[in-house]
């Protein structure tokens, strides 16, 4: 939990697109076999509007990629879709939310609610979480 709270102090507070974009980044890394920092580019669709671009902050905190190094990119979209790319082996993954996860966020009514939900987050399966395609 030490990832979290660092993550909240980073953030502001706790939410689910936080926590998301640290689950996505995460997963992408181990699949990808990209090192945090460097070598990896990642763009984001879809978050341009809080709190949804609370996402971006997961990212950047999980894969180290950072506005300051310009290998993250937000970029317009109807709905949020993650791609990172490992550019030493040029392994990519597109990362997507599962249609009953989008479902339970729409639904999120006021911080307690969105904090609570966030908790619940970190003991899901990616596979109840993510929709993934390797390219």
């Amino acid at each position: 939990m030490e990832k979290i709270e660092a993550a909240i102090k980073f953030h502001g507070h706790l939410g689910p697109y936080l926590i998301l974009g640290i689950l996505a980044g995460e997963f992408a890394l181990k699949k990808i076999k990209a090192k945090k920092h460097f070598g990896l580019e990642v763009r984001v669709f879809g978050a341009n509007q809080r709190p949804k671009s609370c996402l971006i902050d997961g990212l950047q905190l999980s894969t180290g990629a950072t506005f300051g190094k310009g290998n993250i990119y937000k970029l317009a979209g109807k709905r949020i879709k993650i791609l990172i790319r490992n550019l030493k082996n040029d392994r990519k993954l597109e990362i997507s939310f599962q249609p009953q996860l989008v479902k339970i966020l729409d639904a999120l009514k006021g911080h307690e609610d969105s904090e609570n939900f966030a908790r619940k987050l970190l003991k899901m399966n990616s596979k109840d979480l993510f929709q993934i395609k390797e390219q």
